[in-house]
């Protein structure tokens, strides 16, 4: 598969930024791809500042070379050499798994210079962030990488043309890299055939509150609320009245029981709900 193919594969999936933006992931790379540049880069954002947000931990934690193998495909795909991981240094488990995920990488081939017979190199540096929310914002974090204040910068230039270095660069989430491996494996219609017509694949999220069942759980996007509270979550303890919920953290919205029926992903709720 060339690099060009890797790109339509995931455009053909459907599948999009997983840290809320919710931008076509396939797009953002074949922006990158696009501009030449004698150095690319390649960062994933592990940087999670919502207080309650503990997925992009847990999937690191559990299985971080989903995340290592989404990110050589990803930078497979637009021509990049070198790669970041910006992780919270408050997740002292996830750092260490991932340093010693990178170093069997490397020990197997899949890290390293002319990698698989190719003219391909690809190395992963990782970068432990200070605990500022606001390098969550992905220029944010570059000015963090480059160890300069986390400040956000003005776009454009969007990082795809001109990010860390001044050098293109790609931003994806933890969770966005680790479906690409299943996606490039499976198939683009393997993918686009769960969730919702707005929203392909899954979704982990953080459920917490005064339900039955908390932890983490997957979902196909676009499952309707009251499905997740409900069945997944057991309903409300004490079989009390539910009232409300809030998704996305505190700079989410507060959902009433009216439109419990309404979609989980927001480019499948209602226009007074997003």
């Amino acid at each position: 598969m060339t690099p060009e193919e890797t790109i339509v594969t995931i455009k053909d999936s459907g599948l999009r930024g997983r840290g809320g933006g919710g931008f076509p992931t396939g797009l953002k790379w074949s922006f990158c791809a696009a501009n030449e540049s004698e150095q690319k880069y390649l960062i994933c954002n592990a940087d999670e500042g919502d207080p309650g947000a503990f997925m992009d931990r847990s999937v690191i934690e559990g299985n971080p070379h989903a995340v290592i193998e989404g990110m050589i495909i990803n930078a497979y795909a637009i021509g990049a050499s070198i790669g970041y991981v910006y992780i919270r240094a408050e997740y002292p488990l996830a750092v260490d798994r991932l340093h010693m995920a990178l170093k069997q990488a490397g020990e197997k081939g899949f890290l390293g210079k002319n990698l698989f017979g190719t003219d391909f190199n690809f190395k992963i540096k990782v970068k432990l962030g200070a605990g500022a929310f606001v390098c969550g914002e992905e220029t944010a974090l570059i000015a963090s990488i480059e160890g300069e204040r986390g400040m956000p910068r003005a776009k454009p230039p969007f990082p795809a043309n001109k990010g860390l270095w001044g050098k293109p660069t790609i931003i994806n989430n933890v969770e966005t890299l680790a479906n690409v491996p299943q996606i490039i494996n499976k198939g683009a219609e393997w993918f686009a055939a769960i969730g919702s017509e707005k929203s392909k694949g899954t979704k982990v999220i953080a459920l917490t509150g005064k339900i039955r069942n908390t932890g983490l759980i997957e979902i196909p996007m676009g499952m309707p609320l009251k499905d997740i509270i409900f069945n997944i979550g057991g309903g409300i303890e004490g079989d009390k009245l539910f009232k409300a919920v809030q998704t996305g953290g505190p700079s989410g919205g507060v959902f009433p029981s009216s439109i419990l029926i309404s979609r989980l992903i927001t480019r499948d709720l209602p226009q007074s709900a997003q």
